[in-house]
């Protein structure tokens, strides 16, 4: 299989039964497969290209083996009734076993999963050489089922550092074919997603970060993985599109520059809350879960609850403006 397509992929939430609901657990409440499903088809018909599932917002590492399947197989299963069959399903693994992520590789594919994004190993990072990660790549890569892009999200993996000469060499795998980099530094992103010696469509590079958008596809990033598309998808969407077009009139440059300043100013509410603050405004914009809906050791909502919600009404109502005139 080839790399996934470009465009804007949503890392989605795993989204827990209610605390109103009778099956409630305080300590690890169960998966609500209605409201996963709901929300999936609901961005599929905004035109997001694809989901990844769990991932770290996801909540994959507060989430027993024995549930990874049944909350894969049953998106697949919503998405294929709801009318999208052979939807992109992308499933993320974040374990540092070999054995350990190859196994949730198969398991992703039994359950209808096409592509597998796996977090870089970072327990020993401060002692792991370059050559070790391609290596653990490989042998990973080796024995998937199915085609793997490299997570690189130094904030959740120990700061392990992975370089671009790293990434030109995952690349040349046949059986890796992108990555995700979660962080800031476009120059690094720019010397994977530019180099002449990877093949951009055999090998997609997607940025984590919303914020960087349009400067990145402009060196030859393929799209987002991006968690405030799950509240805001139409938007992120045409953000992609008016990035991606070589010619534009006047006032597409000028819509193009709003949109992104538009949605830089309100990721910071990402920033600053993590899946926390996604999940909370997945609930009070667009109905689905609980505000407060993670699992421990997550805890609550946003901080200060309603008022600091109001702190962000400006920002959020200018991108609901957009989103509803799309």
């Amino acid at each position: 299989m080839s790399a996934p397509p470009p465009g804007i992929y949503v890392p989605i939430p795993t989204f827990f039964a209610a605390r109103a609901s009778a099956a409630y657990n305080p300590t690890t409440p169960p998966l609500d497969h209605g409201t996963q499903a709901a929300h999936a088809v609901y961005l599929a018909r905004a035109g997001i290209a694809g989901l990844v599932v769990l991932g770290s917002t996801g909540e994959a590492v507060h989430i027993h083996p024995r549930d990874r399947r049944a909350l894969l197989a049953g998106l697949r299963g919503a998405l294929d009734e709801a009318g999208c069959p052979e939807y992109p399903l992308i499933a993320g693994t974040a374990t540092n076993s070999v054995e350990e992520t190859v196994e949730q590789l198969r398991d992703a594919k039994d359950a209808g999963a096409q592509w597998g994004m796996v977090l870089v190993p970072g327990y020993n990072a401060p002692v792991t050489p370059q050559e070790g990660i391609v290596a653990w790549f490989r042998a990973v890569a080796d024995q998937s089922p199915i085609p793997i892009l490299v997570y690189h999200y130094p904030g959740v993996s120990n700061m392990v550092k992975v370089t671009p000469a790293t990434f030109a060499t995952l690349a040349q795998h046949p059986n890796i074919v992108g990555c995700k980099l979660s962080h800031g530094d476009v120059s690094q992103l720019t010397q994977i997603a530019s180099n002449p010696a990877i093949d951009g469509s055999m090998f997609r590079v997607f940025t984590g970060l919303g914020q960087q958008l349009l400067p990145v596809v402009s060196v030859g990033c393929g799209g987002a993985i991006d968690g405030s598309a799950g509240f805001f998808p139409k938007a992120l969407v045409r953000l992609f599109h008016l990035s991606s077009q070589q010619t534009l009139s006047e006032g597409e440059l000028s819509e193009r520059r709003l949109l992104q300043y538009r949605v830089s100013c309100m990721e910071e509410i990402v920033v600053r809350f993590g899946i926390p603050g996604i999940k909370e405004a997945i609930s009070r914009l667009r109905g689905f879960g609980d505000k407060d809906g993670t699992r421990l050791p997550l805890a609550g909502g946003l901080p200060g609850g309603d008022a600091e919600w109001a702190n962000w009404k400006c920002v959020l109502d200018d991108m609901e403006e957009l989103e509803k005139a799309l």
